[in-house]
């Protein structure tokens, strides 16, 4: 069975030094619940807190309505897998998985059924038998899911599970956790810090910096309005250019520097007021042109990367800025380096972000902090 998790005002300290300064979150009943964030945000310090190997020092963790702020770690039923996989190196496969449930009221017959059962489903009954040392990274990381997956765990906690295997292994690994986390539906908190991760895998993500939450929410939401600059900048690429927003009414435009303009509807209604802005656009809402006539900001390009399908621009504006463009590779050539171009802006889909502040100015950003709060 599993539960929700519910942190109020969560507190952590080291000495004199405050990592987590006051976090509340809550994660749902068989949610797929990622953290993500750069290497020291307090994401890895926010699981052992909710594991029991971090003390805390403020706020209240709950399972469903049972507090476990004082619970000991091996009463709270978690399941744990780590970065390093953590199996042991003198048991083989079966005795791994079965160790669990060895030291639970286990009927004997009942633990290899279950130790079986849970081989099946990671795909590694196969190598039953086998010492961890003649199994791939991948395979390891199975048997570290199966052990934990065994003992019928309330939650799994998993930390920073795919960072030691390669690239190709990665994209398999977490196509596997999430098909295991669907079937099983297990709540399930993932600690990473591989944004393209998290957004494969999570049904909501918490993007986390200084041991702050500055945006949760659904993947889609996340990426396509995110909270603040330091969200449009960690979730996937962006181009952040200075610019102006003008406001007549209801109506809304970005301006360049250069006097272009294009409109930006979604404009949040208490936002709409001249000011200067941070416009943060994907390397796909910067279109390119080679027609210098129209409208437009000029650029130069400075280097090209083909790669099949898209090929990567990297050109300096006239305003001095610099940014990526992703375009559909041409059938007939890649635009060479000191080509001039102009670019326009696909303003529907672009964010503006308030100068001083940092925080988004349009519609539709679902912060689910803010909503509950």
């Amino acid at each position: 069975m599993s539960v929700g998790i519910q942190i109020q005002n969560a507190v952590k300290r080291y000495g004199d030094k405050t990592i987590i300064p006051d976090l509340s979150v809550e994660i749902h009943n068989g949610e797929f619940f990622t953290l993500l964030g750069p290497s020291g945000c307090g994401k890895t310090t926010l699981l052992r807190m909710i594991a029991g190997f971090n003390t805390i020092e403020g706020g209240d963790f709950y399972f469903n309505d049972r507090r476990i702020n004082d619970m000991d770690p091996g009463k709270r039923n978690i399941g744990m897998v780590f970065q390093n996989y953590a199996i042991f190196p003198n048991m083989t496969v079966r005795k791994n998985v079965e160790f669990g449930l060895k030291n639970r009221p286990v009927p004997r017959d009942q633990i290899r059924s279950e130790a079986e059962k849970f081989m099946k489903l990671v795909h590694v009954d196969e190598y039953a038998d086998r010492m961890p040392d003649r199994l791939s990274g991948g395979q390891q990381q199975r048997v570290a899911l199966a052990r934990a997956l065994v003992i019928r765990p309330d939650v799994l906690l998993m930390d920073e599970p795919l960072s030691n295997l390669d690239a190709k292994l990665r994209v398999e690994m977490r196509t596997v956790i999430k098909g295991i986390q669907r079937d099983v539906g297990i709540t399930t908190v993932y600690v990473t810090h591989d944004q393209e991760e998290a957004m494969a895998i999570s049904d909501r993500i918490a993007v986390m910096s200084d041991g702050v939450i500055r945006h949760c929410g659904k993947p889609k939401d996340i990426y396509q309005r995110p909270a603040d600059l330091f969200v449009a900048t960690f979730i996937g690429k962006s181009n952040l250019i200075h610019a102006e927003l003008v406001c007549e009414g209801a109506s809304c435009r970005v301006r360049f520097a250069n006097g272009y303009s294009e409109e930006m509807p979604d404009v949040a209604e208490a936002a709409r007021r001249n000011r200067k802005i941070v416009l943060s656009a994907r390397p796909e809402e910067l279109l390119v042109h080679t027609d210098l006539s129209g409208a437009g900001v000029g650029a130069v390009i400075k280097d090209s990367v083909f790669l099949g399908l898209n090929t990567h621009y990297f050109v300096e504006m006239e305003t001095g800025e610099e940014a990526e463009i992703i375009q559909e590779s041409r059938i007939d050539s890649i635009l060479n380096p000191g080509t001039k171009v102009r670019l326009t802006l696909n303003a529907v889909k672009a964010n503006a972000f308030d100068s001083e502040s940092g925080r988004s100015l349009m519609r539709g950003v679902h912060n689910e902090l803010e909503v509950d709060a």
